[in-house]
């Protein structure tokens, strides 16, 4: 399965011209089943206020960004997971969803919000969904996500072959160094997509990151340029849960020692 990443600085508040950016990084996609794309794509991150966040926010059943994205997944017959500014009612969501060649197919709602997300978004609601693109079953977890084990080990837990995560990582090194060893722990493929550029006093880290069920990173982006990525995985690499001959992933789990992690 041929996989990657778009590495971009979405614009703030400047949906066509970011549209026109990924555009000019399209010929280098040729060949790609499912490709991932940063957080936030269609709004861009650091905004000037509540207001802003909003005025750039979309309805999925009406969006520019979307649209555009499902005309290219018709016209490459692939997959992209794509983060968005989604606008539910009166209500914000740091969202991921999943276009194919034949549309929209789900959305993932950003459970952990980090920094001034608090300030505009409202802490995701939809669980942790599994998709099944044929190819394989994805799920999708969005930049800080990163840091809670328990979100990986549930998309883990429910199916996924690959974990699509969408950021805008602002800490240098530290989600990028986490990714491969969420990856061993669950024995899944990992795709992180990051952003690259500058938002008001927000410099993002790029270094775009995809990783094996072995821990090996196959791709990785530069920390600052504009690029696209893609690999050859071995998804079945995914459904080996074997650790040694006698280990397994899940069977070996203790749940009944861990009920400390559900308490609030």
């Amino acid at each position: 399965m041929k996989v990657g990443f778009i590495q971009t600085a979405p614009v703030l508040g400047d949906v066509d011209q970011t549209i026109r950016k990924i555009d000019r990084l399209l010929p280098h996609i040729r060949g790609a089943e499912l490709l991932v794309l940063p957080e936030l794509c269609n709004s861009g991150y650091n905004f000037e206020s509540p207001g802003q966040a909003r005025e750039t926010s979309e309805t999925v059943s009406d969006s520019v960004f979307l649209r555009y994205i499902g005309s290219v997944c018709r016209e490459h017959q692939l997959h992209i997971v794509t983060g968005l500014n989604e606008r539910d009612g009166d209500i914000l969501y740091n969202s991921a969803v999943l276009v194919g060649p034949d549309g929209y197919l789900g959305k993932y709602r950003k459970l952990h919000l980090y920094m001034n997300e608090k300030d505009n978004f409202t802490p995701g609601d939809l669980d942790l969904p599994v998709f099944d693109i044929n190819s394989c079953q994805i799920g999708m977890l969005i930049c800080f996500d990163w840091l809670f084990p328990e979100v990986w080990r549930i998309l883990a837990l429910k199916g996924a072959d690959l974990i699509c995560h969408p950021s805008n990582l602002v800490i240098p090194g530290l989600a990028q160094r986490a990714v491969p060893i969420h990856a061993i722990c669950n024995r899944v493929h990992v795709i992180t997509a990051n952003r690259v550029g500058t938002e008001g006093d927000l410099t993002f880290t790029g270094c775009s990151t995809i990783a094996t069920p072995n821990g090996e990173v196959v791709a990785q982006a530069s920390p600052s340029k504009e690029e696209t990525r893609l690999v050859d995985i071995d998804i079945s690499l995914s459904r080996d849960k074997m650790i040694t001959s006698r280990n397994h992933v899940f069977a070996d789990r203790r749940p009944e020692e861990y009920t400390l992690i559900t308490k609030t």
